[in-house]
């Protein structure tokens, strides 16, 4: 593009402003983190290196317009893909988003995926609404892997996992599936938000696509929604066709905020592992608690495979209720909280109470025979403060005194 645009102090200043202060002159260091590039038109020098850069985006990651990304979200890739160990990464607007497009990616009508009894509901949802109508073929395995030999068929394309399950933590051998999913040509995709890339590694693993939501710990301030598909190189050229056929995208500002929560990632988890489990083991002592469900501890089925497979816990701790216990009682405990939030989500700052309906997140298991379930999201305040808090809830409703364990 020409430059001999002579801006001398006849030109108008309406033809003036819009071509100010775009290159500012200045000495010193460099920023510690990359800067917010906000872009949707982005211009080139000639003719030939707009061509040349359309001509290469297909194979590389260009900087050539901002629905393709811009170099914030490439930095957020970038972190990511290290994180996971993974070839390249994909930002989507929201978590559900990045196992939709990720399913989209893979899947063609006629194939069959087999999915964990444990998805996130979202997921299950989307089978109803995406997969069906469009003539995917869906079954569900149990949790823990027990029975997906069994549900492997002929079409099954992809196994989609998620580990530690959704809501109860279920754990599955995941090295183990992977390796009898790709012995019968078939892919492995798992939803790795309760891992975040630190705790939890499925690449390394054996898995080929990485699903998170960045919403939860990676942002950890609970105020961006995102998601990302992270990839083995095989499995990088569909999605990202895909994804820029769909014109999927993420705000420059919303990249710079998850980059920002990465940063303190692994100092953020251990303080939540902490507080988590010494509220976990004091509701094992509570009379009205009949099970907690947290894989880091020694009484949660599949405990060992979390040794072998993690790297540590995170915030997450339910809470099973006894059977008998009414909607009433449970709706009384939630609302006498003071320090937890009720609300969806989790993974920030703050500790959250929502209730769960087992029976209608699991179809394989039967969850008929017990009590209600509670999530609690443990958060970084201190957890005296937050036994102290459960322990009047607890009374306020009545099951202070109820022998669960009898």
């Amino acid at each position: 593009m020409s430059t001999d645009f002579d801006e001398s102090p006849h030109t108008a200043w309406q033809t003036r402003l819009p071509h100010m202060g775009k290159n500012p002159a200045y000495v010193g260091g460099s920023a510690m983190n990359p800067a917010i590039v906000r872009a949707s038109t982005v211009v080139f020098d000639s003719t030939a290196h707009q061509r040349e850069m359309r001509a290469r985006r297909g194979e590389e990651r260009i900087f050539s317009y901002g629905a393709r990304g811009t170099p914030t979200s490439f930095a957020l890739e970038d972190a990511v893909s290290e994180l996971e160990g993974a070839y390249r990464t994909r930002l989507l607007p929201t978590g559900l988003a990045a196992i939709a497009m990720a399913l989209l990616s893979y899947l063609k009508p006629g194939d069959h995926v087999l999915i964990t009894d444990s998805a996130y509901q979202p997921m299950r949802h989307l089978t109803e609404q995406f997969l069906r109508p469009y003539g995917i073929e869906f079954s569900f395995f149990a949790a823990d892997g027990s029975d997906a030999r069994a549900g492997m068929r002929a079409n099954t394309r992809m196994l989609y996992a998620e580990c530690p399950g959704s809501l109860v933590y279920e754990m599955c051998d995941l090295p183990a599936l992977c390796a009898m999913a790709h012995a019968q040509g078939a892919m492995v995709m798992v939803d790795n938000t309760w891992g975040s890339g630190v705790q939890y590694r499925p690449l390394t693993l054996g898995a080929d696509v990485s699903v998170m939501a960045a919403t939860k710990y990676l942002s950890g301030h609970s105020d961006v929604m995102m998601g990302t598909v992270a990839t083995r190189q095989e499995y990088w050229q569909p999605l990202a066709e895909r994804c820029d056929a769909f014109g999927m995208t993420v705000s420059p500002d919303d990249a710079w905020l998850v980059l920002r929560g990465v940063r303190s990632l692994a100092a953020r988890l251990k303080t939540h592992e902490q507080h988590a489990l010494d509220v976990a083991r004091w509701l094992e002592t509570h009379p009205a608690v009949v099970k907690v469900y947290c894989p880091a501890l020694p009484s949660h089925a599949g405990h060992d495979l979390w040794i072998r497979d993690c790297h540590g816990t995170n915030g997450l701790v339910s809470l099973e209720l006894p059977v008998g216990t009414s909607q009433q009682q449970v709706d009384r405990f939630i609302d006498s909280l003071a320090l937890f939030g009720l609300g969806a989500s989790w993974g920030g700052y703050e500790s959250l109470v929502t209730p769960t309906d087992m029976k209608q997140a699991r179809s394989v298991t039967d969850w008929s025979a017990h009590g209600p379930v509670v999530r609690l999201h443990i958060g970084l305040e201190e957890p005296e403060d937050l036994k102290r808090d459960l322990a009047q809830a607890f009374s306020h409703a009545g099951l202070d005194k109820v022998r669960a364990h009898e």
